[in-house]
């Protein structure tokens, strides 16, 4: 059944796009791959097919509704129909707010909202006529729970939930079969800590604890192939506690961030401020689909395993995770 899927993948070149075009490639669907870098997609398309999927690439900002729109239209034309849009292109800057220069929120929300929006209406175009197909919002836990230094970003994500919440609303109303899915990921070794752009004296790392990208690859695939897919997956126990926590104590988790979320975002290694970013442009990379953080990422995640299924117990669980978090949070800040 999976041969006869077409999936688009925005931000596919490298990272966690990259690790869900090898899901898809694993279960022979045909994958729309898209991104700034053609060479880095050729590459991820060469790896689908040798998986055992059809590729295509199309290289695009998606910051651009013309171009998305373009890319859309030669999918389908190239691979067929469209089952599945995925949404995942992003980019960030890591600085204090009162460093950051208008061009650069302006830049990050294009991308990674606006970017978002374009994909979706894409979608729609080709989905709600045939009354089937899903849209899968990549996530994240700072759509819930914002901390320090990542601003743009965590705002974009924030403005994703409420377009996505709307959308769901008007597929009811209208009788839609068509699915929109958000799925919150949680820190993440990819090779964005190696490009992203920084103001800040050390390297940029990702707040642990640090999952391998398929680890959230994987739970976008179920979303994907499950025949009754969640409105929303919860990834990883650190993106179940930020959820919880932002609802039960935000003003505490504020003074925890304050204190704390500078540090957890730097390594112990000074950076350069000539090093390249890909907030304009793209960035070469051989790192594939993982970062440089590979020995102290985790390969495995119970959440994720607990957030494919329904029901109360699984409401119980993130709970009762959510709630402990909280109170060892709580009592790491109120004992420093």
């Amino acid at each position: 059944m999976q041969r006869d899927l077409t999936v688009v993948i925005t931000g596919a070149s490298a990272g966690l796009g990259r690790a869900i075009a090898y899901e898809f490639g694993k279960v022979g669907a045909r994958v729309g791959l898209i991104s700034r870098d053609l060479s880095a997609l050729e590459a991820t398309a060469a790896e689908v097919e040798h998986l055992g999927g059809r590729a295509a690439t199309y290289a695009a900002d998606v910051s651009n509704d013309q171009a998305v729109e373009a890319a859309a239209a030669s999918f389908a034309e190239r691979l067929g129909p469209i089952d599945i849009w995925i949404n995942n292109a992003m980019v960030s800057v890591f600085s204090p707010i009162k460093e950051m220069e208008a061009a650069e929120f302006r830049r990050v929300t294009e991308v990674n909202y606006l970017g978002y929006v374009y994909g979706t209406l894409a979608a729609l175009r080709r989905m709600l006529p045939r009354n089937r197909g899903r849209i899968i919002q990549v996530g994240s836990a700072l759509a819930v729970r914002s901390i320090p230094l990542q601003s743009a970003y965590c705002a974009s994500k924030h403005a994703i939930v409420g377009f996505t919440d709307s959308l769901r609303c008007e597929l009811i109303h209208d009788r839609s079969k068509v699915k929109a899915i958000v799925v919150h990921m949680p820190a993440m070794n990819t090779p964005q800590f190696t490009w992203v752009k920084n103001r800040l004296p050390n390297l940029p790392q990702p707040v642990p604890p640090i999952y391998e990208p398929e680890v959230g690859a994987r739970v976008i695939l179920h979303a994907a192939l499950t025949s009754s897919p969640r409105r929303e997956y919860w990834v990883g126990g650190s993106t179940v506690k930020a959820i919880f926590g932002q609802k039960f104590i935000p003003g505490l988790l504020d003074l925890y961030l304050g204190k704390t979320g500078y540090k957890a975002q730097q390594r112990e290694e000074p950076d350069s401020p000539n090093r390249p970013n890909n907030v304009w442009h793209p960035v070469a990379t051989k790192l594939g689909a993982h970062g440089p953080f590979d020995a102290k990422s985790r390969t495995f995640s119970l959440e994720a395993q607990v957030s494919k299924h329904r029901g109360w117990f699984v409401l119980g669980c993130g709970l009762g995770c959510g709630l402990l978090g909280a109170a060892l949070c709580a009592r790491k800040y109120l004992t420093r």
